[in-house]
């Protein structure tokens, strides 16, 4: 009996330890947690999904084209949490703001950030587009959001604020109150996860409207908060929110250095550079992911934390697009904002969010060259330009030439499945900036330029382009370029014109010894560029902007065009305003009430013409200083090379 006993008794002990062996979590014998990271990038404040947005139907799907969209971002965050008993991160790698009207209102709050929040995102850094505002105007924001309720925890490690300064100080001030913090320690399950956001050279040297904070070099300070994080905090992973990017070439792959550089780094969510990175770049154990932009992807990668290291379990990309349902109360949230948008800045200009102001059978995108959408934009520069010329009793008669930058192109209009444009679309084609009267949209500004300085702008599509990416494109109008790619470098123009294609081109004499005055339009973005474009080429394409009697221009706000000279102070007119009335301008063809785009800008029209040859005439007609001098030390090299070749020749049958 009392062996029987005791044989039971070891019989339910055994079977209570073979219970908490199935109970007991296997990752936790194992000494394993795993960590998912939900991530995002470069959203640019696209809330609805696109192209175009009125065939958005985000609580239906199987009906439209679009992708993206903040609902349906919220529906995928959600699910996922869901299926998943592990901790789980939402993170953001910046510019979640800027690129739709969405941004327009964001001086009373972001909604972007307020949004973020219920979507359950833990952290966000900063991008060179948050810093479109000015210092001031991110204050503004970042403040006001703040005042206004929960947002996720924003980290940036970058901002160097000025001592000289006091344009910086409300924005230092926010950094001090922590509504911006340099790092952030989350404790998930026993494991100590330390964040921070850096920006990368690249955006630094993109955001020109942060002045005057500086941003340090992203491995410098990422190498200290490393640190920080390992040492003081003694947390287990580092994951930085890098806004920096990640390209084809190494060498300019901005957070796949980082990862060479920093060692201590677990993983880098990467953004700015918008690329489609479908699975993990893995460099000395850091996982480099990112998600694309706009919303298009939502990335989601599992990691296991084992033994202090962090390695990759699984990743996958989910497209965001009508095959997901949008998360109903975030769509509703959306949706009283346009109101909002329609009373605090559309009113003004006499349209709602929605309003449909033309059709098109065809779409207009934006290409590595001369584009459709571009011809349009840079002539509405020119057709607004005249149009306010026209009420003004000062009018210039000089040709005006209308430049854009590509890269300030955001979004194609495309005709969908209505082939109509509304407000809310044409406005996400030119969405950056905001003007000196801190409202939304860049001004347009005027200047003179020499036809010598016109040819060195030319050489920016020409000569930088190539190197430095569609972004330094320039869509023109009032001019057509010809070049060929294979001069040397900095004078690749071969030809340039002025006129359109109604009246016709003649031709410009662009040498020193045409001192005649060519006023320029553009906005003050692409101008600044335009300006600064001498520091980057050693000088070599120097244009100063001048006023009609020639004297320089220092300050390009004193260019902006006045709407209004009766009224005090510049009235800006805002080059999202110019293309909105322009396309309003145009006929309507069919009778149906809206206007219809012109077939004119169904195609490319010829104003940049690429002339590629190798011929000795073609690569040196015309040529500059530089063609010339590289020219007479190609010659000298041969003549030195014909020497030494006749030299050794008679050296060697002497010594025969």
């Amino acid at each position: 009996m009392k062996y029987k006993n005791g044989k039971n008794t070891m019989k339910n002990v055994c079977n209570l330890f073979l219970l908490l062996i199935i109970a007991f979590p296997a990752s936790l014998i194992a000494n394993e947690i795993k960590i998912t990271i939900i991530h995002t990038n470069d959203l640019h404040s696209h809330l609805l999904g696109f192209s175009p947005n009125i065939d958005y139907t985000p609580m239906k799907t199987g009906d439209d084209t679009t992708v993206g969209g903040f609902s349906r971002i919220a529906a995928v965050i959600k699910k996922e949490k869901m299926r998943r008993e592990n901790p789980v991160l939402i993170l953001d790698a910046g510019d979640f703001m800027v690129g739709t009207l969405f941004h327009t209102v964001s001086f009373k709050g972001s909604a972007e950030l307020r949004l973020m929040k219920a979507m359950g995102y833990n952290a966000v850094t900063l991008g060179n587009h948050e810093f479109d505002f000015k210092p001031n105007g991110l204050a503004k924001i970042l403040s006001s959001s703040h005042n206004k309720g929960e947002i996720p925890d924003i980290v940036f490690s970058s901002a160097i604020f000025s001592k000289e300064s006091n344009e910086d100080d409300a924005l230092e001030k926010v950094f001090n109150a922590g509504i911006v913090k340099p790092y952030l320690v989350i404790e998930r399950e026993g494991i100590r996860i330390g964040l921070f956001g850096v920006m990368g050279k690249h955006a630094a040297k993109t955001a020109p409207f942060a002045s005057p904070v500086k941003f340090r070099a992203p491995v410098d300070i990422s190498r200290e908060i490393v640190q920080l994080l390992r040492n003081k905090e003694k947390v287990d992973i580092v994951i930085c929110l890098s806004h920096s990017g990640v390209r084809d070439k190494k060498s300019e792959s901005e957070d796949e250095i980082l990862a060479e550089e920093v060692p201590g780094i677990d993983i880098i969510v990467s953004g700015h550079s918008h690329t489609e990175l479908r699975k993990p770049i893995i460099i000395n154990n850091t996982i480099i992911v990112q998600a694309w932009e706009y919303g298009k992807h939502v990335g989601i990668l599992d990691v296991i934390f084992d033994k202090g290291k962090t390695i990759v379990e699984k990743y996958k990309i989910v497209e965001i697009d009508d095959r997901i349902k949008g998360d109903e109360e975030i769509q509703k949230e959306i949706d009283s904002i346009i109101k909002i948008i329609d009373q605090k800045v559309l009113n003004n200009v006499g349209h709602t969010f929605w309003d449909v102001i033309a059709k098109t059978d065809f779409d207009l995108g934006i290409l590595q060259d001369e584009s459709n959408l571009g011809n349009l934009i840079t002539d509405s520069i020119r057709w607004y330009l005249d149009k306010i010329d026209r009420k003004s009793s000062d009018v210039p008669t000089d040709t005006v030439v209308a430049i854009e930058s590509s890269g300030l192109i955001r979004d194609f209009l495309l005709k969908g499945e209505t082939g109509k444009i509304t407000v809310c679309d044409l406005f996400r084609t030119v969405p950056f900036g905001i003007g000196h009267d801190e409202t939304p949209g860049f001004p347009l500004v005027t200047f003179y330029l020499f036809a010598s300085e016109i040819k060195k702008g030319m050489e920016i599509l020409a000569s930088i382009a190539p190197f430095m990416g569609r972004s330094c494109f320039l869509q023109v109008s009032g001019i057509r370029v010809s070049y060929n790619p294979h001069r040397i470098v900095f004078d690749k123009i071969t030809d340039i014109a002025i006129g359109s294609e109604e009246v016709g081109y003649k031709p410009l004499d662009y040498t020193d010894s045409n001192r005649k005055l060519y006023r320029i339009a553009c906005n003050i973005f692409t101008a600044s560029f335009i300006k600064m474009i001498g520091g980057f080429t050693w000088n070599i394409l120097d244009i100063v902007p001048k006023d009609r009697m020639g004297n320089p221009i220092e300050d390009l706000n004193e260019a902006r065009i006045d709407a209004n000279k009766q009224k005090p102070g510049i009235q800006e007119v805002k080059e999202w305003i110019g293309v909105l009335e322009f396309i309003k301008s145009f006929i309507d063809i069919d009778g149906d009430g809206l206007v219809d785009i012109p077939k004119k800008y169904k195609g490319k029209l010829g104003r940049i013409v690429i002339e590629a040859s190798w011929n000795p005439v073609a690569l040196l007609s015309k040529g500059n200083y530089i063609t010339k001098w590289v020219f007479s030390l190609f010659v000298l090299f041969l003549i030195i090379a014909g020497l030494l070749i006749y030299y050794l020749t008679h050296l060697k049958k002497r010594r025969g």
